[in-house]
């Protein structure tokens, strides 16, 4: 990489992905080609991924290359809401139909009509409402609190989450039948980790955006920066990385990003090769044990990723990354056949 990376404008073709995504990865380009694979349909869309991945821009995106583009796109936060509040915010309420109820509301699902309603984090959506979510995806009806006329609507859903459905099934704290009627089409987002190749634009991107709207100049990023910035984790995915780069637009005085050591010290990784080596070992070691333990299964309330306090789908992705199959624990003698 050279001394010092000139800036790209974030709106440049190869930094893009349908004009919606910031990147070009091949992980970015595969969650494209699902967009607009289901999104002319009226398929329900799952779509899953650790926070900060861009999960409210996928389901955008899902709208905006439907046939509902013209109509509203509607979003609600199960996570947000309180439970006793939520099934009004779905359906509505009639007047006087609980304590405080002073006038009529409209709902989610009944703003949503002829369009699309995003919701975002269904693993907290209460087990006593789900049965009426269930009814309105099959039936396209629902009756609002206090009212016993039906009212029937158009609407497509797409829902996302972070948590493990697959193991909240099985824990029964999320039916089967909605998760299976949610989940016709899923679309798993990449973690930034898993696109490291996308960040460089990703930081163009927002330092462009930034600048802009504290009327700053930044045109250069140190490539010393950008070597350190790929080689973090990012557990909080893209939204850390936008947080983290506003910062450093704040501190910039100069055309050039600038951001302070203390604050790139927390997330420098030790990248030694030896550190690397033994504390790979030492995870893929310990994984091993537990899957020994729990003669492979992974999921579940007694699997292994159960027993390690991680989500399934992290636990797969470490796996993957360390290499980690039964097929090759038995070639080495690791595991029983």
């Amino acid at each position: 990489m050279a001394a010092v990376a000139q800036m790209i404008h974030w709106s440049e073709p190869d930094s893009m992905i349908g004009g919606k995504f910031i990147g070009s990865s091949a992980n970015l380009r595969r969650v494209w080609k699902s967009i607009q694979m289901v999104a002319p349909t009226d398929s329900s869309v799952m779509i899953q991924g650790e926070t900060g991945t861009g999960k409210e821009l996928a389901a955008r995106a899902i709208h905006d290359e439907s046939r509902r583009k013209g109509a509203p796109f509607v979003t609600i936060n199960c996570a947000a809401i309180p439970s006793g509040l939520l099934e009004s915010e779905l359906f509505g309420h009639e007047r006087g139909a609980f304590t405080g109820a002073w006038m009529q509301t409209t709902g989610r699902f009944q703003m949503a009509n002829g369009g699309t309603l995003f919701l975002d984090e269904i693993g907290d959506l209460p087990l006593e409402l789900q049965p009426k979510l269930l009814r309105v995806l099959q039936e396209q009806e629902f009756e609002r609190i206090g009212s016993t006329r039906t009212i029937h609507v158009d609407v497509r859903v797409v829902a996302a989450t972070n948590q493990d459905l697959d193991q909240m099934v099985q824990e029964k704290r999320f039916r089967a039948d909605l998760f299976y009627r949610l989940n016709v089409f899923p679309i798993q987002l990449p973690p930034l980790r898993e696109r490291d190749e996308d960040i460089p634009l990703l930081i163009r991107h927002f330092a462009s955006k930034f600048a802009q709207q504290m009327n700053k100049k930044i045109n250069h990023i140190p490539s010393e920066m950008m070597d350190i910035l790929r080689q973090h984790d990012w557990p909080g995915n893209v939204r850390e990385l936008m947080n983290l780069v506003e910062r450093a637009v704040v501190m910039s005085t100069g055309p050039e990003l600038q951001l302070s050591t203390r604050e790139l010290r927390p997330i420098v990784k030790h990248n030694t090769p030896s550190a690397i080596q033994t504390l790979a070992n030492v995870e893929k070691d310990h994984i091993l044990n537990v899957l020994q333990d729990v003669r492979w299964v992974v999921g579940g309330r007694e699997g292994a990723a159960a027993r390690l306090g991680i989500p399934r789908t992290t636990l797969l992705y470490r796996m993957r990354k360390l290499g980690i199959t039964q097929s090759k624990a038995v070639a080495d003698g690791i595991a029983a056949v």
